[in-house]
């Protein structure tokens, strides 16, 4: 049996499991049945089934344990999957998905705007981990040239289908975030460091959207009306943890937000055109008006 065969029937006793719990015989019945679907050997002995799990387990971190009074395996605190865990499992369905399609790639549209930079996502982790330096010749957006940095990394951060890293710029201390995909010429240092126990990611982003700090700007609650058929995506895929909703009727979704007021986030309110508005704070409505006027001078 191939590697491929092999990883991709651990993902698929992890799916089968996420569904619903399943003795040992609905689940070799579901590989067998998958093994004629998607043209592949999946069929295995108990004795493999037994040294799947331990792989699922040191591989991806997901437990599955056997309940000896119903006689069914189940994966352990489904209902409370950490969000690292929900991405294994997210990849888990696009790599299962890709894996059946190889063949069919003509049916396949891909978005050609790939992430790039995520080559160096294994060294990041592993020089975060280990506390020590790391240097890059870096590009902005608005320069024409690189220059050189090293930084203290402390941690990684995804938006909008790029990748970041956070971490102290030695040239002045300050505490900056570097796309992955603007670096080039990434080494990982001898330099070792103390990683500040001040410092916690989660907390630092709890009240931003994207990737711009607000330094030392505090939250406020941002109103939001969006029209009946896009407050539908809104409630399904929400803009942000602090979401609530305070309205909800045939003809509108009202939600409310507690963030800081940045680039991105006024970003992010333009995207969605004349099917929001923004009922407050004031400022945030002045700089919606500022922007759209200017917009419109291009057009006038």
């Amino acid at each position: 049996m191939s590697k491929r065969e092999s990883t991709a029937r651990l993902i698929l006793i992890v799916n089968k499991l996420r569904k619903k719990s399943s003795s040992l015989k609905e689940i070799l019945d579901y590989l067998d049945e998958e093994s004629d679907l998607q043209g592949y050997n999946y069929r295995i002995s108990t004795r493999t089934f037994q040294r799947d799990l331990e792989d699922i387990r040191s591989l991806y971190n997901i437990d599955i344990q056997y309940n000896f009074s119903t006689k069914v395996y189940y994966l352990e605190n489904e209902e409370q999957q950490d969000t690292m865990k929900e991405r294994i499992l997210e990849a888990f369905d696009t790599f299962n998905a890709l894996n059946v399609s190889d063949r069919i790639s003509k049916y396949i549209h891909f978005e050609k705007r790939r992430p790039q930079g995520t080559e160096n996502l294994y060294g990041l982790i592993h020089a975060i981990k280990n506390s020590k330096c790391i240097s890059f010749n870096y590009a902005k957006f608005w320069d024409d040239f690189t220059t050189k940095r090293t930084i203290e990394p402390y941690a990684l951060k995804e938006f909008s289908n790029r990748w970041y890293v956070m971490g102290k710029d030695l040239k002045d201390g300050a505490i900056k975030t570097f796309a992955l995909d603007r670096l080039s010429d990434f080494q990982i240092l001898n330099t070792a460091f103390v990683y500040p126990t001040n410092f916690n990611i989660e907390k630092h982003f709890e009240f931003c959207f994207g990737i711009i700090s607000p330094n030392d700007e505090k939250p406020q609650k941002i109103t939001l009306s969006f029209d009946a058929h896009q407050g539908k995506y809104i409630k399904t895929l929400p803009l942000h943890a602090t979401q609530r909703i305070i309205k909800d009727t045939k003809d509108e979704l009202q939600i409310e937000l507690t963030l800081c007021i940045t680039h991105d986030f006024i970003m992010e309110i333009l995207s969605y055109g004349d099917t929001v508005e923004v009922l407050g704070p004031q400022r945030l409505i002045d700089e919606i008006k500022q922007i759209i006027k200017r917009t419109l001078q291009y057009y006038s």
